[in-house]
């Protein structure tokens, strides 16, 4: 290739985004003939099914954040912060949001950005079904913001119990998550041990057996409705061993400043509430510029990854809607499908600037893996990886779903690095400056 470089930008820094750009930064960052750009609205990166683990307070968010210029320069891709608002097609440009600081001040312009390959990686968010008063009074566990507000929200909550002149009232240290999804599950396992773990630095005020109850509300007939039955039971099993209260067939009305409301009328106080139920692309990609959109705004793909309507346009991870060959579901929102999209768009990339036909994706479900904290892990394996489906527990169940983080960490740090830190308990790489 000579000439101009082919333009490929990532619009979206998450797990398949990110992995996508290292790997193609790696490739042709150097050569001159392919200039990748990667566009976020943050500075840096945190996988996400790390959320509820900083909500809770058992992660320390410093230590695995991940610097998007850092990895930009280390990586040979290059990095904007902005927010993607809209899409030209015919001019090939995307449209990005102004970016204004905690003072007010303007940082980027709004400006726009060219492109000769587009890849919509930008994930997606919390889908309230516009239930009254959710966007006011539920914390959401979209990014690593309101998972921090969450934490911050917790010991606040239970300083204020220690040091006000009053009784504790009924609900008033109650945690109520809606929504029995991987998310909302394993955040009820692990608050149950950090909340006790908060109390135990001297707030003798706080009896935990008697002023902290946990409830998780689902509308499906059984938590974790997604997975397979068996790892749903063996949760519940030992999310009732904890103390911690399931609601399954219960549908949120209301959320209310001081608690929830259910369709049935009943009452659940409680002063803080998790919103973690159903998922939906943003807004800004409902129709964007012509193109093809589900109900929850995602982008309709073709085999390739290549939008419907057209191909210089891709999308991958959760803001995509690719079918499953022979099911009726698309390709789930999932990290490790993310995964697999990035590595399978790192070839259909090569392919596409050789002029070759591109090949089709196949998604390949190697099971499911719910960490509860220091309790447990319960999980199954299937697929190519063991020939069928059967279900782990226990410490396997926990190395596994260890293992899914770690091959996240060696996408983008390499995979000797990886081991290396692994083996020795040393850090990730990290700039020499502070840069956010």
């Amino acid at each position: 290739m000579t000439g101009t470089p082919h333009r490929i930008v990532i619009v979206g820094g998450g797990a398949g985004g990110l992995e996508l750009a290292t790997a193609l930064g790696d490739k042709y960052g150097d050569a001159g003939a392919v200039r990748v750009t990667l566009v976020d609205r943050s500075r840096t990166h945190i996988w996400k099914p790390l959320l509820h683990a900083i909500a809770a307070g058992s992660l320390r968010r410093s230590q695995h954040e991940l610097n998007y210029l850092a990895q930009a320069h280390w990586h040979h891709f290059h990095y904007r912060l902005g927010e993607m608002t809209g899409l030209d097609r015919v001019r090939k440009v995307i449209k990005l949001a102004p970016v204004i600081d905690d003072e007010g001040r303007e940082v980027n312009p709004e400006s726009e950005l060219g492109y000769d390959t587009l890849i919509v990686a930008v994930g997606s968010v919390t889908n309230d079904f516009g239930t009254p008063g959710a966007k006011e009074h539920a914390v959401p566990l979209e990014t690593p913001e309101q998972a921090t507000r969450f934490n911050r929200r917790m010991v606040n909550a239970c300083l204020r119990a220690q040091h006000q002149h009053t009784p504790i009232e009924p609900g008033q240290l109650h945690v109520a998550i809606i929504g029995a999804g991987a998310t909302g599950t394993e955040l009820a396992a692990e608050l149950h041990h950090t909340a006790r773990e908060i109390i135990a630095y001297g707030l003798d005020k706080i009896d935990p057996e008697h002023d902290l109850k946990i409830v998780l509300i689902e509308a499906a007939d059984r938590i974790l409705p997604a997975l397979p039955e068996r790892i749903s039971q063996a949760t519940l099993k030992l999310l009732t061993d904890l103390g911690v209260e399931v609601r399954t067939r219960a549908r949120v009305a209301e959320v209310l400043a001081d608690g929830i409301k259910l369709a049935d009328g009943q009452l659940i106080p409680s002063e803080l509430v998790v919103w973690a139920a159903g998922v939906r692309a943003p807004d800004f990609l409902k129709e964007i510029d012509g193109l093809e959109t589900n109900r929850i705004n995602q982008l309709v793909v073709r085999p390739t990854l290549q939008t419907s309507r057209d191909d210089d346009v891709f999308a991958l991870g959760d803001c995509a809607a690719c079918a499953i060959p022979g099911y009726e579901n698309n390709v789930p929102p999932r990290a490790q499908a993310a995964h697999q999209e990035a590595e399978f768009l790192l070839a259909q990339i090569e392919k596409r600037l050789a002029g070759q036909p591109l090949d089709e994706f196949r998604y390949r479900d190697l099971g499911s893996l719910v960490s509860l904290g220091k309790y447990s892990a319960v999980g199954n394996l299937m697929g190519s990886l063991v020939g069928k489906s059967f279900l782990i527990e226990g410490y396997f169940a926990r190395f596994m779903y260890r293992s899914l983080y770690k091959m996240h960490e060696a996408a983008l740090y390499g995979r000797g690095r990886t081991l290396l830190s692994l083996l020795s308990g040393s850090t990730r790489p990290t700039p020499t400056v502070k840069l956010h």
